[in-house]
């Protein structure tokens, strides 16, 4: 179990991004944080992962702190060293198992080429490459669906249904709603820096119904007013 207790992170001391969060994230599962844009799934992440120095609290597993050396983490924006191909990209991490070209079967990059000349999304699928790599327990995705083609966004699916079932514990973002209900044991509701609620597979239908009814009600007075 992944616990985080009493979170809290600002960026000016001042207005809290994260406001004394909560979360038990049970291992083996896949969890998805939702939220809307600025209520802090990023900065949640990037403290699970320790990129940032949080304010206060705990976050643990199993009453052992976490290190980056329990997860590998895909950031929405990827980061690539200037004039280095797919391939010298790949090396920078050790699995010697781990066997680039069979898994470069499912996602058709030109390995041996400048990743400078790559697409958005050929970008997307080699940093995926690279965090599949690093095999590490806990895997932490920032929108990993988004610049990617429906057959990539389904090899992707396949690829952390099987990972889960050999024991992976995965976080995952994605504004896209229905890439997490299609996907996850759990998600989790960001809102205003807190865990407003969390939901499992059995009530995802419920989930989704509150969270457009509650999108929908919030704007229909003004959308009505502009569009009579």
């Amino acid at each position: 179990m992944i616990t985080i207790k009493d979170l809290s992170f600002s960026y000016d001391k001042k207005s809290k991004v994260l406001n004394s969060l909560c979360l038990s994230l049970s291992e083996n599962n896949i969890h998805g944080i939702v939220g809307l844009n600025g209520a802090g799934k990023t900065t949640l992440l990037n403290s699970i992962y320790g990129l940032i120095k949080i304010d206060s609290g705990i976050i643990s597993s199993e009453g052992k702190n976490l290190t980056k050396k329990d997860i590998s983490y895909l950031v929405t924006e990827n980061f690539f060293y200037s004039n280095i191909t797919g391939r010298e990209y790949l090396s920078l991490f050790k699995n010697e198992t781990f066997d680039s070209d069979k898994w470069n079967g499912l996602f058709s990059l030109p390995l041996d080429q400048i990743v400078d000349g790559y697409s958005t999304g050929m970008k997307k699928k080699l940093a995926l490459m690279g965090i599949l790599k690093q095999d590490k327990p806990i895997m932490i995705l920032d929108e990993p669906f988004n610049g990617l083609d429906i057959e990539t966004c389904r090899i992707i699916r396949s690829i952390l249904l099987r990972l889960k079932d050999k024991g992976k514990t995965i976080i995952i973002t994605s504004h896209i709603i229905e890439t997490l209900t299609n996907l996850c044991d759990y998600i989790h509701y960001l809102e205003k820096g807190t865990i407003s609620y969390s939901k499992g597979k059995h009530d995802f239908a419920e989930f989704e119904r509150k969270l457009f009814e509650s999108i929908e009600n919030k704007n229909v007075e003004l959308i009505t007013e502009l569009i009579e």
